[in-house]
C-alpha cells in the first residue's frame, strides 16, 4: 500500500500562529516578515507551511538585510527555489516592486515635513539601502521643509563629473524649491563619507548659494545606518 502525505496547512497551526487570524486580531504591524510573506504566497510546499517556506526564503538573505535577496534575485532564479515555482515567484516579485513604488512615491500619499536628518533617513532608507549601484538623489523642499518631490540625479560611483551642479539643481529650479537635501547610498552598507563625497558636497553647497537654493544636508544611506554631512560639520 502506497502511503500518502498531506500537505501541511496553516489551519493546522494554533490560532495564535495563523497569520490571517493574527492580522485580523492584532493588525499587520504585529506580524513577522515571514508571516506577511506567507499571506502573499498563500500556500506552502508539500513538506512545509507557507510560514515555514517564507522563513526559509528569508534566511537566504543577509542577516542584517533580509529583504536584499528578494530584491536582487531574478524571477527565473526565484522559480528554481524548492517550494516556490512560477506563481509564488511572480507574487513575491510583484510584492517587492509594489513596496519599492510605495516607498518612492510616499510624498504624494502623505505630506512629509523634514525636521532632522533622521526624518530623511527614515524616508529614503527602505528604497535605497538595497540598491547595488550608487544612486544620487535630490529631495526637494518648500519653505516649510515639506518634501515636494524626490528626483534621480545620477547612477554610478560618485565623481565631480557625474554629479554636476547643473543636473543636481535642474529640478529644484524647475519646481521653485526653497531647499534641497541630497541623498546617495553606499552599496557596501557603510555610510561613512569618502573624501569625494565631502568634496562634492562643498561644491554643491557653493552652487546652491549662487542659485539661492539652500543645500540643507547630504545624507549617505547604508544598511540600516546613515551619515549626515551637516551633522559632521561639512555643511
Amino acid at each position: 500500500m502506497v502511503k500518502t502525505f498531506s500537505r501541511p496547512k496553516i489551519k493546522d497551526l494554533p490560532i495564535s500562529e495563523r497569520p490571517y487570524e493574527k492580522l485580523e486580531k492584532y493588525g499587520p504591524a504585529m506580524l513577522s516578515d515571514a508571516e506577511l510573506i506567507a499571506i502573499i504566497i498563500r500556500t506552502g510546499s508539500n513538506s512545509e507551511t507557507s510560514v515555514a517556506l517564507a522563513q526559509r526564503l528569508l534566511m537566504q538573505g543577509d542577516e542584517d538585510n533580509v529583504f536584499s535577496f528578494l530584491y536582487d534575485i531574478s524571477l527565473d532564479e526565484l522559480k528554481e527555489i524548492k517550494g516556490i515555482g512560477r506563481v509564488k515567484a511572480i507574487q513575491i516579485k510583484a510584492m517587492m516592486e509594489l513596496a519599492k513604488r510605495i516607498s518612492s512615491s510616499g510624498s504624494s500619499l502623505k505630506r512629509i515635513t523634514v525636521k532632522s536628518p533622521q526624518d530623511i533617513a527614515d524616508y529614503m532608507m527602505p528604497e535605497m539601502r538595497y540598491l547595488k549601484k550608487e544612486y544620487f538623489k535630490a529631495v526637494l523642499l518648500n519653505a516649510k521643509n515639506d518634501i515636494i518631490k524626490v528626483v534621480d540625479i545620477s547612477i554610478g560611483s560618485l565623481t565631480a563629473s557625474i554629479v554636476h551642479p547643473r543636473e543636481a539643481f535642474k529640478e529644484a529650479v524647475r519646481n521653485s524649491s526653497n531647499g534641497v537635501i541630497f541623498v546617495h547610498n553606499h552599496p557596501s552598507g557603510d555610510p561613512e563619507p569618502s573624501s569625494e563625497d565631502i568634496s562634492i558636497t562643498k561644491r554643491l553647497v557653493e552652487a546652491g548659494k549662487i542659485l539661492g537654493i539652500s543645500v540643507l544636508d547630504h545624507i549617505i544611506i547604508g544598511h540600516g545606518r546613515f551619515a549626515s554631512l551637516k551633522e559632521r560639520g561639512f555643511i
